[in-house]
This record gives structure tokens, C-alpha cells and sequence, in this order.
């Protein structure tokens, strides 16, 4: 996805041919002949005519048309002709750029369109950590038999998606409350968190004594930089010669507990349903993740987002059973 300056970036990093053709009849370029542009851009990512046409629902001479049309508009060929197809040339490759940035802001506008209506209906989005997910699903399939015209998508992922770009109509952030302009913040759920071993980690090495860990292994982030509360907790109580196995996202140090490399963090929930975990230690207050539901302003007061939002809150009120 793309953010509104990337349009801008894109056109300066353009040739000199394109930018110039592009910035000096923008109205004309961009607006009246997008179908021109959007064809071309298909026609780049496609490689062939036939597969531009048969994605954008049009005959292959329409293609062929608006290709002509608009390298004689620009005065520069956009693609080599060949037996296999269409290669965009160095003119072409900025313009895919382009016309990229502007396709991704028409998408990204269509999705923030698209959460206004006043019904529960039609695709609803959700973001959140992929290791959150046994708690989530449930609940949105729950909410989506309850709403039967709705299409469920849950994207998940460690970088941050953009509700200010339409990405996402709500997303259940973890730790500590985001902070990002004109997103509206509301707590939403606890969650305890406990340490955890495989049974064959603890037929091997024993079960911790107490709160002191000595001579165990655990597993824990790849970065000295994760706010999660018990990698907080890890790294002033925990010798980093103790943290034997490290991983790039919370989900992969999960299976690496399950497969018995060392002690790590499980929500109580997920610990305690795992027929081949253990748990070695209690919850912590110290250790409790904190859950948000976070939604951009534009789209807060939607049907569809309110109501996704009160059952999401009853449920917590409920313990999420």
C-alpha cells in the first residue's frame, strides 16, 4: 500500500519524459485519461495484452487502443513488442510506478468508502498480531454468524496497518495505548499472561523452583527493542546467555516452546489448552498484555464498526467465554 505522497514521489523519481507529460497535464493525464493509465499499468504487471484485457474486463483491441493512444499523448514508448508479449521500457517502468501509487490510493479510498454504509453488511476488516489469533477468530466468526451478510477479513502481521489509509476498519493492538493522530482508542480485554514449557523441556531440565529460573533456557525476541511486558520482564531478570533460542515474531517463539527449546510466554488461555505445554510459573501482573480496539475517526461511527466494536467490549465484559 501507499500513502498520498507517494504519488509525489513517484512523480519525481519519473523520468524527465514522463514527469514532465504527467505534471504538466495532470488534469488532463491523470484524471480524464486514467482508463488510458490504468490500462497501461495492467498491461506491465500483465506482460500480454490478453491478460491486461481479461483483468480488466475489456476487449484486447481496447488495450491495444489506449496503449497507442497514450504514448502519442506522452510522445515516448512505453513498451517493447515482442512474440511473448510486452516489456515495459525505462519510460514504461515509470510510469507502472505512478500509476501504482494513484491504483493503491483509489483502492485504499474504496475501502474507507466502503465502511460508511448503514448496514452490517458487506467486507469488514481486522488487524492484530498473528499469536492473537486463537483469541480473535473465534469471536469474529461468532460475530459474523450472528451477521450473515458480512465478509470477514483478518490481516495479520507485526507492522502496523494503516486505518488512516483504509487498510483496516478496526485493529486490536497489544501493549501499551497507541497514540497515532485521529485514531480513537478504547481498552478492550487483559490478557494473563504465564510461563510455559514443553513437557519434554521439563522431563529433560526440570521444573523452575520458585521464581528463580537458574539453569533453565528460554526463548525470547530477536530485538532488544519489543515492549511486550514479559520481554520487558526478560530482559532485566533473564541473562542473555540464557535466552538460548530468539525469534523475529511471537508466533515462531511460540512453536520454538512447543518444540521444547526453552521457556517462553503463553496468554493462559492458549497455555492451558495445549496438550503439550506446562505450565512453570504462574501470571504476573508484570507480565499482563494489554489489548485495544482501535479505529480510525472517519470510520468509528459506522454501523458496521459500532457494532463490531459493542459486541467485541460485551464479550470482554463477559471474560470472551
Amino acid at each position: 500500500m501507499t500513502c498520498p505522497d507517494d504519488f509525489g514521489i513517484a512523480l519525481l523519481n519519473a523520468t524527465p519524459i514522463i514527469a514532465q507529460s504527467l505534471f504538466a497535464g495532470a488534469q488532463g493525464a491523470i484524471i480524464d485519461n486514467w482508463d488510458e493509465i490504468r490500462t497501461a499499468y495492467q498491461v506491465a504487471r500483465m506482460g500480454t495484452v490478453s491478460g491486461a484485457a481479461d483483468m480488466l474486463g475489456v476487449h484486447h483491441a481496447t488495450v491495444i487502443r489506449h496503449i497507442d493512444a497514450l504514448e502519442g499523448r506522452l510522445g515516448v514508448k512505453l513498451f517493447q513488442r515482442h512474440a511473448r508479449g510486452y516489456t515495459a521500457t525505462e519510460a514504461g517502468q515509470d510510469l507502472l510506478r505512478v500509476a501504482q501509487a494513484t491504483d493503491d490510493q483509489f483502492s485504499q479510498l474504496a475501502g474507507r468508502i466502503k465502511g460508511r454504509g448503514s448496514e452490517v453488511s458487506g467486507e469488514l476488516v481486522v488487524t492484530s498480531l498473528a499469536t492473537l489469533s486463537p483469541l480473535i477468530v473465534p469471536l469474529l466468526a461468532d460475530f459474523q454468524r450472528q451477521h450473515s451478510d458480512v465478509t470477514v477479513q483478518f490481516l495479520t502481521g507485526d507492522r502496523l496497518f494503516r486505518l488512516e489509509y483504509g487498510e483496516a476498519h478496526v485493529a486490536i493492538r497489544a501493549g501499551a495505548a497507541p497514540e497515532q493522530l485521529d485514531n480513537v482508542v478504547q481498552p478492550f480485554f487483559k490478557v494473563e499472561m504465564a510461563a510455559y514449557a514443553s513437557r519434554a523441556y521439563v522431563e529433560q531440565h526440570g521444573m523452575p523452583e520458585g521464581p528463580d529460573f537458574a539453569g533453565h533456557r528460554f526463548v525470547g525476541p530477536d530485538r532488544e527493542d519489543s515492549r511486550a511486558p514479559f520481554h520487558v520482564w526478560m530482559r532485566a531478570n533473564v541473562p542473555a546467555s540464557a535466552i538460548t533460542f530468539r525469534a523475529s515474531d511471537l508466533f515462531s517463539g511460540e512453536m520454538a516452546v512447543i518444540a521444547g527449546a526453552g521457556i517462553g510466554f503463553f496468554s493462559t488461555q492458549d497455555g492451558d489448552r495445549h496438550p503439550d505445554l506446562v505450565q512453570v510459573a504462574p501470571p504476573r501482573s508484570d507480565w499482563m498484555t494489554e489489548l485495544w480496539l482501535v479505529t480510525h475517526v472517519d470510520l468509528h461511527r459506522t454501523t458496521k464498526v459500532q457494532t463490531l466494536l459493542k459486541y467485541l467490549k460485551d464479550r470482554a465484559k463477559e471474560g470472551l467465554t
